[in-house]
């Protein structure tokens, strides 16, 4: 008999939603249906039965052919890789549950890596805003169940985040919301008629590249001061009327995306934006949120930094301390300088969203891919190893957009043979430490980290 597993969780964008019912065959191995995701999350997981994935890691060879190979010799190839490069640059793991995450850590240590997130080329601006002016954030319940007032700045939930306006922002009823759409007013702030947009109550198409003018305009506006007739491309009358709106809410809720990070000003439109929360709250309740991408993006951004202090760009090529400079530690500035001379891509598709600039210069050098899927990055790599699909066939910790860290449970047997990424990055580490002949250290036994509900206290060593 078929199975039906309730409250999984979805691994395809920040919102992580864990509402998703999955029937499985009854050997396990098998999704016959999904309900509750969205047509995106709803192919994910069909994926997970495709007979084409791949199941043993590929190695280019010297006459440019690919060859399958051993997970030894997958090990073995990257582990006297990454010990015989100078600065090697570990990126990714925008789709990888926390446990791997942590896993990789060891790696980059012992190798002096660099270690970077996909935060690196979209929400790195965000960091800085925050590191320079706090995040007056909340839970995404918070904003379900409080906000009457919601604004979409530079981000388009109903393609991005399919499920994010009937889970969180614009329809769901709340505990103070409970008229839904009908007891909420819906801001949109962007250059384009989106369609999030089309359901905005007020829609500030502003010239593109001008969010920080227009942040300022709103705090002025909300300081009781004057402005011009025209701001970034909106009317004066329309800026007072959506600033009266946010004013009179008794509980604002502002989402901003990559539209505020990747224009003209970058962090200091975030910067702007918090500010313009802060001053909210002199009058009524507000809160900011990024619209993280990725299910887990989060998740590095809190495990290292509760292991190295900083959540990306973290440079431990020094040996003494980790050092984190956006710029100069970044992913992208490393590779257009030609700094890094081996780069392994986790969770992530490199090859699609880099420069070709960037890639070219990464090309120079071993090019190693942990991903489960065949992508663009796999498919110009030295070397693919596949792993199982996070919150598909393998469980593990992910962190939502809200830094909410959920249970992602696995709903089929992974493949014979194919490892997580904690147990492909735990066996790179011991396949190090006996080239370095020296003894791994880990955090916890590997009973204990099979069986975490077990653990009772750390091991000092």
């Amino acid at each position: 008999m078929p199975k039906l597993i309730t409250q999984v969780g979805c691994p395809y964008c920040g919102s992580s939603c864990d509402d998703i019912e999955v029937l499985v065959s009854d050997d396990n191995k098998k999704i016959l249906e999904v309900h509750n995701a969205c047509i995106i999350g709803t192919n994910l997981f069909h994926h997970a039965n495709d007979p084409t994935r791949p199941k043993l890691p590929r190695m280019r060879q010297p006459d440019g052919s690919i060859k399958e190979i051993s997970y030894d010799e997958a090990i073995d190839f990257t582990a006297k890789t990454l010990l015989a490069a100078k600065k090697p640059l570990i990126y990714g793991f925008g789709s990888t549950n926390c446990e791997g995450m942590s896993a990789v850590a060891r790696i980059a240590e012992k190798s002096g890596a660099v270690l970077d997130n996909c935060a690196s080329i979209c929400h790195g601006p965000s960091f800085l805003a925050m590191f320079d002016n706090g995040y007056p954030s909340c839970t995404l319940g918070e904003a379900k169940n409080r906000a009457d007032v919601v604004v979409f700045w530079g981000c388009n939930p109903m393609h991005a985040h399919p499920r994010h306006t009937s889970r969180y922002s614009i329809f769901p009823r709340g505990y103070f919301t409970q008229k839904g759409q009908m007891q909420r007013t819906i801001i949109s702030v962007d250059p384009r008629q989106t369609d999030t947009a089309k359901l905005a109550d007020i829609h500030l198409m502003l010239n593109q590249g001008h969010d920080y003018e227009l942040f300022d305009a709103f705090r002025t506006v909300l300081k009781g001061y004057d402005i011009p007739d025209e701001v970034a491309g909106i009317k004066k009358e329309v800026i007072v009327k959506s600033v009266e709106v946010m004013k009179k809410a008794r509980f604002v809720m502002i989402f901003f995306g990559m539209g505020c990070t990747h224009t003209d000003g970058r962090n200091h439109n975030i910067d702007a934006a918090i500010s313009l929360t802060r001053d909210l709250n002199l009058h009524t309740k507000a809160s900011i949120m990024a619209m993280r991408g990725h299910y887990n993006i989060a998740g590095p951004g809190q495990v290292w930094a509760w292991l190295f202090g900083f959540p990306y760009c973290v440079d431990l090529s020094k040996g003494t301390a980790a050092h984190m400079n956006p710029g100069e530690t970044s992913s992208i500035d490393l590779a257009m300088r030609d700094e890094v001379d081996c780069f392994v891509n986790v969770g992530t598709d490199a090859g699609a969203h880099w420069p070709i600039d960037a890639i070219k210069h990464i090309k120079k050098h071993p090019f190693i891919t942990v991903d489960p899927n065949f992508c663009m990055a796999s498919e110009i790599s030295d070397l693919h190893i596949p792993v199982r699909i996070a919150g598909v066939d393998e469980p593990g910790v992910v962190y939502r957009m809200d830094n909410v860290p959920i249970q992602f449970k696995s709903v089929i047997d992974g493949l014979p043979g194919v490892p997580s990424d904690e147990e492909l990055f735990d066996k790179i580490y011991e396949r190090m430490c006996e080239l370095t002949k020296t003894q791994p250290v880990w955090l916890t036994s590997k009973e204990d980290r099979k069986h975490p509900t077990n653990i009772s206290a750390v091991n000092e060593a």
